[in-house]
């Protein structure tokens, strides 16, 4: 069983950029859909991006196209969320998980394997 360690979170400005990183342990990393996902305060927890195991295909949420990229490294075991443009409301703590589903990727339900998530804090 593959576990995710994410990091790359922190403070910045509105405006700047971070990349959120996922660390997986484990040899299966390479087989699993990735996912991206946040939760703001009192707010659910919502779909971000996903990514293919080969990497060959990627989708996102319609309200992070365009700022959000999501990408995987699989030599390194690694999977990355690059985030331009940051607001405010981008404020939230990200959470990256692995899933066998790729057909249901923007379910958080079909993901078996999360990671502690990292904080990511915009301000105006």
């Amino acid at each position: 069983q593959v576990q995710l360690v994410e990091s790359g979170g922190g403070l910045v400005q509105a405006g700047g950029s971070l990349r959120l990183s996922c660390q997986a342990s484990g040899r299966t990393f390479r087989s699993y859909t990735m996912g991206w996902f946040r939760q703001a305060p009192r707010k659910e927890r919502e779909f971000l991006a996903a990514i293919s195991w080969s990497g060959g295909s990627t989708s996102y949420a319609d309200s992070v196209k365009g700022r959000f990229t999501i990408s995987r490294d699989n030599a390194k075991n690694s999977a990355y969320l690059q985030i331009d443009s940051l607001k405010p409301e981008d404020t939230a703590v990200y959470y990256c998980a692995a899933t066998n589903d790729y057909i249901n990727y923007a379910n958080q339900k079909h993901y078996h394997t999360w990671g502690q998530g990292t904080q990511v804090t915009v301000s105006s």
